[in-house]
């Protein structure tokens, strides 16, 4: 299906910064007082939803926003070390070239992802939303579509995760699913998904194919 819209999520879909948030994770776990994961347990990892790793390690509600702020921070002073996902750049360009419109929702920080994307990708994207809560995309999707005047049906987020599922369904959008993200793509496809991207590449076939 040709979409009018593509929405990104950015970590573990646009940029791959899961071997950083591996590396970081028990030192802002040390910070805010949850449990510590095995680096070497991440395969077994990538399998659980946001709420089961939450649970998993303690880490409540209320102080998850303290852990994502602490994360963005960590990031910000390492941006330089985290590359977009190769073809990554080459896709975006191809769908901007479409008339596709772009756009962005992410729970990282507006810095972060505009300096990972870099000034030309950025120009390209025509609505950033960024720094909510995993768990409260749907309503800046529905934002996105507002502003953008794109009906939801023609509409697509791309993402790596089970809450990016969810929030698709709530916001009323298709949900493609990447194979290259932080969650494995079973875990996906038990959250739910329309479409399944193997390769960055293959977000091509959002302009048609």
């Amino acid at each position: 299906m040709t979409y009018r819209l593509a929405i990104f999520d950015f970590d573990g879909t646009l940029a791959d910064s899961f071997p950083f948030f591996i590396s970081v994770f028990n030192t802002i776990a040390d910070r805010h007082s949850f449990k510590r994961i095995d680096p070497s347990q991440v395969d077994q990892y990538r399998h659980y939803g946001m709420r089961q790793m939450m649970q998993l390690v303690g880490l409540p509600a209320w102080k998850l926003p303290q852990a994502s702020r602490s994360f963005m921070a960590m990031m910000r002073d390492n941006a330089d070390a985290i590359p977009l996902f190769d073809g990554v750049s080459d896709a975006l360009r191809h769908l901007a070239a479409q008339e596709v419109r772009l756009a962005v929702v992410s729970s990282n920080s507006a810095q972060n992802v505009h300096r990972i994307l870099g000034p030309d990708l950025t120009r390209l994207v025509g609505r950033f939303e960024c720094g909510m809560s995993i768990f409260g995309k749907a309503s800046r999707i529905r934002a996105v579509l507002k502003d953008r005047g794109v009906a939801a049906e023609h509409a697509i987020y791309v993402g790596d995760q089970g809450t990016d599922a969810e929030a698709s369904r709530k916001a009323g959008v298709a949900f493609g699913a990447v194979h290259w993200g932080y969650a494995a793509i079973e875990a996906l496809r038990t959250a739910g998904c329309d479409d399944e991207f193997t390769t960055p590449h293959d977000l091509r076939r959002i302009a048609g194919s």
